[in-house]
């Protein structure tokens, strides 16, 4: 495998394909393909098994497909393995990491010979906390008196409605087919599990099945999976999640208002 770009050097600079796959969603599927299972490429990465899922979670969110699917008890110890989709882009990433070396290496060797260069040069990191970050399609717009509304399919079919000021839609430019990624923070997301009949007012409301729940002195981090394949995550208080009962297999709903979406578009 490829190193990423020395630290020291003044130009630095990673491959992402369609700007959201980077090189740590690469390198952790190019392990499990290597050993089929997620806590074995996750030692080899020096990973925990939680930041592993974390990683396959967002790969799988961001992607137009699925691109690392794990079933239980395969012969390798964990029956994960990479999708067609995935291996196409994992064949691609590899061949440009030799490329995107030598370009690095050539381009520093210019730029460390420029003083003036070197003093202009300022790293420029754009991130986003968000922990949740869903590829999604703009299928319907709705311009109301102060705000529009905006709804997306997500690639599993789930849908979700996201508010804007009619500013923040204007400067996005969306439109039906536009393809984004609809942004969450986790404690924006509230839990429950209890009969269909209860209604509540917030917008968004999916049905799903917990998968994971992390618990620490504190909080509790509860992994939902839709039916479609998407997966998101929610922050709750260890007490609640107790109180709640909440575990793996449980359905549960994940309930927020259409304001706290942020959304990003794509291209």
């Amino acid at each position: 495998m490829a190193k990423t770009e020395n630290s020291s050097s003044c130009v630095q600079g990673e491959i992402r394909l369609a700007t959201v796959l980077d090189q740590s969603i690469f390198d952790l599927m190019r392990a499990i393909d290597g050993c089929g299972s997620i806590n074995q490429a996750a030692k080899q990465l020096g990973l925990s098994y939680k930041s592993a899922w974390t990683i396959i979670e967002r790969a799988n969110n961001q992607s137009a497909k699925t691109l690392i699917t794990s079933e239980t008890g395969g012969v390798k110890g964990g029956g994960t393995s990479l999708t067609p989709a995935g291996r196409i882009l994992l064949n691609l990433f590899t061949k440009l990491e030799a490329q995107h070396q030598q370009f690095l290496l050539q381009l520093n060797q210019t730029v460390e010979a420029d003083a003036e260069v070197l003093m202009l040069l300022k790293p420029l990191n754009i991130k986003t906390s968000a922990a949740n970050q869903m590829f999604g399609v703009v299928t319907q717009l709705s311009k109301g008196p102060v705000h529009t509304e905006v709804l997306v399919k997500l690639k599993g079919g789930a849908k979700v409605c996201a508010s804007l000021s009619h500013t923040e839609a204007e400067a996005l430019a969306l439109e039906p087919s536009s393809e984004v990624l609809a942004l969450i923070n986790q404690n924006e997301i509230s839990l429950f599990v209890g009969p269909e009949k209860w209604r509540f007012s917030a917008r968004n409301q999916l049905l799903g099945i917990i998968s994971r729940v992390h618990l620490d002195e504190v909080n509790a981090e509860i992994v939902i999976y839709l039916a479609g394949g998407d997966s998101f995550s929610a922050l709750v208080t260890r007490h609640s999640a107790l109180n709640m009962g909440l575990k793996p297999g449980m359905q549960c709903r994940a309930i927020f208002k259409s304001n706290a979406i942020l959304l990003a578009r794509l291209g």
